[in-house]
């Protein structure tokens, strides 16, 4: 059975209570005390961890600015049944007209009849097809089926596919090339060991093919063809595939389907597209004016109430940095500069950013190239896209201002709950400690009870002693 103690029997005292008051009286002024620590650096954490999340959205606002290959790219318009386009920012501004006459088609070759046991022939087949070459030895016991997976099966192949189609007749083996165009034609060589005739068109030589023999013992089901278009009426272009690449400068053209005689030809057009420009200053003010709140709320000061990091000289820093990053000139190439301000980007008295479209776009139709550098800047010097990311960087790096001041209020919590845990063990001890000493009180007092008692029984059972009755 677990120990039972009763305090205060002997002497009558609440001895609990006692304890608890004073150990409570003990407490009192150092919870509270660590408690509000807490929460202070709780909320100067908080608040430290908003502000780095809002420059991080400044910086990220303006990704589209930072990137060479994200300007004076081009829009394309005509892409249509017949035609479909991509263009660099290496095309120029202009118009074409684009005529398919052609789309390019793989080699498709197809052997006479045989039966699904009928062996084909003894010797080996040289099967060619552009660039590509490989053999297949075929034995006397091979059917069509075997001469077929031997095709696919070779580790050499990388031009033709095989399979067989079944009519009424029995199988046939057709044969594919893999790539499209004229350069990609199909030849099959015969050694043909069952009668030491290659071309005859008996044994194994029924798989022959090569119009330049001339030996067609296979059946051209489709010709290899290329791809051909016409341009502005006049420029006949061809190629092996449907994909016409760099036929205009920077331009990308794939054929779709012939244009039919009573077909419109497709007209393409290439213009300039500066988009990124115009959507990264409207998210680049979007992000900004969020950070101007946001600034304001924690450095509030005043009679409504004061924000987490009123006075602060972190916050004071990094928005007059910020706002001295919006005011510079940067260089825009023949020495001129430029500031956001006179791209349209401007500033009320309250610090809300604004964006003029009109003034935007019209500085992007007359120097697009000076608006590149000034966001880009040179190989040199940065542009205003590197320079703002430089400055916001060294505030929300890994190794940044701010996370070393998290990391440090984070430090400060840490040692805060040890000395708390450390003040708990000492608060253990001191109501241990108490609670000993006044249980000894108790019994010392219980035990002159007990005496005093004792004597007043023995004083009583005296002769001669009489007890004067109250």
């Amino acid at each position: 059975m677990p120990d039972l103690t009763f305090t205060g029997i002997g002497s009558g005292l609440q001895v609990s209570d006692i304890v608890n008051a004073i150990v409570g009286a003990e407490k009192a002024p150092f919870v509270s005390r660590s408690n509000k620590q807490q929460g202070e650096i709780t909320t100067d954490i908080s608040a430290i961890g908003a502000l780095k999340s809002a420059l991080e959205k400044v910086t990220n606002s303006i990704s589209n600015l930072a990137e060479a290959d994200k300007y004076q790219l081009r829009k394309v318009s005509g892409s249509d049944d017949f035609v479909s386009l991509s263009a660099s920012k290496d095309a120029q501004i202009g118009n074409y007209s684009v005529k398919v006459d052609a789309l390019a088609q793989a080699h498709k070759l197809s052997s006479s009849a045989f039966t699904d046991t009928e062996t084909v022939g003894d010797g080996s087949l040289a099967i060619s097809s552009g660039t590509s070459s490989f053999n297949i030895d075929v034995s006397a016991s091979d059917t069509l089926s075997d001469i077929r997976d031997a095709i696919n099966d070779s580790v050499d192949n990388e031009s033709v596919s095989a399979t067989i189609v079944t009519d009424d007749n029995g199988q046939h083996l057709i044969l594919t090339s893999k790539e499209t165009g004229v350069e990609n034609a199909i030849t099959i060589a015969v050694t043909d060991a069952s009668d030491g005739n290659d071309t005859d068109n008996l044994g194994l030589s029924r798989l022959a093919y090569d119009p330049a023999l001339p030996v067609t013992n296979l059946t051209q089901v489709d010709a290899a063809a290329d791809a051909k278009i016409t341009i502005d009426g006049t420029l006949v272009v061809t190629n092996s595939t449907n994909v016409f690449e760099n036929v205009i400068d920077g331009v990308d053209i794939t054929a779709k389907k012939s244009h039919d005689v009573d077909d419109d030809i497709s007209q393409i057009g290439f213009s300039a597209n500066n988009a990124n420009i115009q959507s990264g200053l409207e998210g680049f003010v979007k992000s900004y004016n969020e950070l101007q709140v946001l600034a304001k709320q924690l450095g509030a000061a005043g009679e409504g109430g004061s924000g987490p990091l009123s006075g602060d000289s972190l916050l004071r820093g990094v928005m007059g940095k910020l706002r001295q990053e919006l005011s510079k000139g940067f260089d825009t190439g023949n020495g001129n500069t430029l500031s956001l301000s006179e791209l349209g980007v401007r500033s009320d008295r309250y610090g809300v950013l604004t964006l003029d479209t009109e003034d935007l776009n019209e500085y992007i139709s007359n120097d697009i190239n000076g608006v590149e550098q000034f966001f880009l800047g040179t190989s040199s010097v940065d542009g205003f896209a590197a320079s703002l990311k430089e400055l916001t960087s060294s505030y929300t790096s890994a190794g940044g201002i701010i996370q070393n001041r998290i990391d440090s209020r984070t430090t400060q919590l840490g040692r805060l709950e040890d000395d708390s845990l450390a003040f708990s063990r000492r608060m253990d001890a001191l109501e241990a400690r108490l609670f000993a000493q006044y249980n000894a009180m108790d019994l010392i007092v219980a035990g002159l009870n007990s005496t005093s008692t004792y004597l007043m029984a023995q004083l009583d059972n005296m002769p001669g002693v009489v007890r004067k009755d109250n």
